[in-house]
């Protein structure tokens, strides 16, 4: 999360969970799972999240801080606790490999407004805006893990849309960011649905692909539609819809090490290995999909589903 957001998460998340064998497809099904996954959630709904640096007034419970390496995975609950009272009121992530976040428990939180005036809400003007691109690769030179988690949580979009066939990408920035992790998750061969790149400050390809590749709205989440409009598309994060649409420079790599601003370099330097997405937010987006139950996705539910 950025500074000063939050995000609410509407299905059930965190402890308890039970495994999918002793839960079943219809109980699961209730707490929106669609597909076997190795535990069910049977936590909160609407479970709030932000940056750790927002928190105040809260510590860590020492008996509760189990991770998997150098950090905390909530595994035991709740592990931070109201320095006031002593009750365990939030759960802080900070694992390897672990986005940082702190989510506070629905019912030991009240919500309070500031009293500070609040900023203008984003809209879909915003995604033209250079400064909401978000650039594929880190300055590190490694790619970007918001871009592996969004074209993640996008594939099992894509092949639910695609119900399991070929996917044709539009040539450019979207195949050669994307073509791999497509061909990954997608099978090759004839009978393919094409794909086009749509939404604000671009025109929507005619005649009209198969399926379009919308930016999620920047506040609600909600998918950018052409109007009118009521075929498949396939949502995605809207700073890296902004880049692919909306690239700035004359290649899909950015420019990076320390020549001075606004010089860009030549040679456009890329990772050694090609995108690869997050498996994790592949694997919970698409059980999370109760489009994922059809026949023709079986195969998907039993190769992905753990």
């Amino acid at each position: 999360m950025e500074p000063a957001t939050y995000a609410v998460d509407p299905r059930p998340t965190g402890p308890p969970r039970r495994p999918w064998e002793e839960v079943g497809e219809e109980a699961a099904a209730r707490q929106g799972v669609y597909a076997p996954v190795p535990s069910v959630s049977f936590g909160a709904r609407n479970r709030i999240v932000v940056a750790p640096g927002d928190s105040r007034s809260i510590a860590l419970i020492p008996d509760k801080c189990e991770g998997h390496c150098q950090g905390v995975d909530g595994r035991a609950g709740p592990n931070l606790a109201c320095e006031g009272c002593g009750r365990a009121v939030a759960t802080r992530l900070d694992d390897c490999g672990v986005w940082q976040a702190v989510w506070p428990e629905p019912a030991a939180v009240v919500r309070r407004a500031s009293g500070l005036p609040a900023g203008p809400a984003p809209g879909w003007d915003d995604l033209e805006r250079a400064g909401h691109r978000v650039p594929p690769v880190e300055p590190d030179g490694s790619w970007s893990r918001r871009w592996q988690a969004a074209v993640g949580v996008a594939l099992a979009h894509l092949v639910v849309a695609a119900e399991g066939r070929p996917a044709i990408l539009p040539a450019g920035p979207v195949a050669e960011l994307l073509g791999h992790a497509v061909d990954r998750y997608l099978p090759a061969g004839p009978g393919g649905r094409s794909v086009g790149l749509a939404g604000p400050g671009i025109r929507t390809p005619r005649p009209r692909p198969d399926l379009l590749l919308v930016p999620r709205h920047p506040l609600t989440g909600a998918p950018w539609r052409p109007p009118g409009d009521e075929g498949e598309a396939v949502p995605l994060d809207s700073g890296v819809w902004a880049y692919l649409a909306h690239p700035g420079e004359t290649s899909p790599m950015p420019a990076t090490g320390v020549l001075p601003e606004g010089v860009l370099r030549d040679d456009y330097p890329l990772p050694r290995h090609p995108l690869t997405p997050h498996h994790g937010a592949f694997r919970d987006t698409l059980a999370g999909l109760p489009a994922v139950r059809a026949p023709g996705l079986r195969g998907y539910r039993d190769t992905y589903g753990r």
